[in-house]
């Protein structure tokens, strides 16, 4: 018989004060954990390019691009209490080439873990390929995002479709005023908005955004385009705030400067579900079509709002069922298009809403915590069995 006990879990991964989409993401999480009882309160190793002021939760850290730390840290977790890890895992936060140091971490691991996969490549390199195919071989269970990810973990990088578990990207609950209450307490009253959140950087397509919202203003005067949250800290330390000052450049160009507003800042996560909630149109112009997972995108359905969105795999999965509208890549004229659609249409607009907020509810915090603690405690209860027939 196997004792209904309280189970120790670690998470490795970014962890804040490191900004990082990763980071709050698993301190969300984690946080969400601490309140259904059945896990330890959930420790984390964080991933360090730096010096970070980190919480107690905390209790070592893993240098990124130290090697040798990636050996050191595994036998240290080794040696803990802790019986089960959750590697959270996006390449371009573990060290080597495409972050391949993460395998010397798993070859010196002796405890069973779970993936949670971030990015899931259709067209990987081949040393993006060969880190998932062993990440998946030694994992108990990989985690997935987005269904349309199965078949692709399943072809390209050989992973036992028994092993994956397929977990919505957790979205925060708050109790919000009404949207015209939030736009009036913003200075937007009266304002059709539509927002873009998240890390700056050129992959991101806001100048189809900017472009599009030139062309929309020339007939609704009212509306008003958010560009919100700072240039992603990678791309500033390689050429600084050039994307943002191209974006800057382009409105000033194009004579819309009272339709776009830049706030240049990380936002809180309050600060998002308040700049959400007052949006009419959530738009991500995004120009990589492969991208499996979108944290704003899900944020945004989390709330109920119309999504605009370029076709991305992620994309085209949230809001199929007319719970959004899809524009082409690259396409300001087809973003344009779609915009419009939406402003003169107002009941087809809450009926968009209506949908994306029936999925969104599943999406909430509790209950994807509720998930990852089923999938935790069934898969150390499964290598209970396995290591032993009869465990006491």
């Amino acid at each position: 018989m196997i004792l209904n006990r309280i189970r120790n879990v670690a998470f490795l991964s970014t962890y804040p004060s490191r900004e990082c989409g990763l980071a709050t993401f698993t301190q969300d999480l984690v946080r969400e954990l601490d309140k259904i009882k059945l896990l330890n309160s959930p420790k984390v190793i964080a991933v360090s390019d730096g010096n970070y002021n980190y919480s107690d939760r905390v209790i070592m850290e893993l240098w990124q691009h130290d090697r040798e730390s990636y050996i050191s840290t595994a036998k240290s977790v080794n040696n803990s209490n802790i019986e089960l890890l959750v590697i959270e895992h996006e390449y371009g936060i573990f060290g080597g080439e495409a972050g391949e140091f993460i395998l010397d971490f798993i070859d010196n691991l002796q405890i069973p873990f779970i993936t949670t996969l971030h990015t899931v490549l259709p067209n990987p390199s081949e040393k993006q390929k060969e880190i998932l195919k062993q990440l998946g071989k030694k994992s108990a269970k990989i985690v997935t995002m987005a269904k349309n990810t199965k078949p692709i973990l399943q072809k390209i990088y050989d992973i036992d479709p028994l092993k994956i578990e397929v977990i919505h990207h957790g979205v925060p609950y708050r109790a919000l005023a009404p949207r015209e209450k939030l736009k009036e307490r913003y200075g937007f009253s009266g304002r059709s908005v539509v927002s873009t959140f998240g890390l700056l950087s050129p992959g991101k397509g806001l100048e189809y955004g900017i472009e599009a919202i030139a062309k929309v203003a020339k007939e609704h005067k009212d509306i008003i385009y958010l560009i919100l949250g700072q240039t992603h800290p990678c791309v500033k330390q390689e050429s600084g705030e050039t994307y943002r000052e191209k974006l800057v450049a382009m409105v000033d160009r194009l004579g819309i400067r009272e339709h776009v507003r830049f706030v240049d800042k990380y936002l809180t996560k309050d600060e998002i579900i308040h700049y959400l909630q007052l949006s009419d149109i959530y738009m991500t112009p995004y120009l990589g079509k492969d991208q499996a997972v979108s944290g704003t995108l899900a944020y945004a359905v989390g709330y109920g709002r119309v999504i605009i969105s370029t076709p991305y795999s992620y994309a085209k999965e949230m809001l199929a069922d007319g719970r959004g509208l899809l524009a082409e890549f690259n396409d300001s004229d087809s973003l344009a298009r779609h915009i419009r659609y939406v402003l003169r249409n107002p009941e087809a607009k809450r009926e968009m809403e209506k949908r994306t907020l029936s999925i969104g509810r599943t999406m909430m915090w509790d209950s994807v915590a509720n998930h990852y603690t089923k999938l935790i405690i069934d898969t150390l209860d499964q290598m209970k069995y396995t290591d032993s027939s009869v465990v006491i």
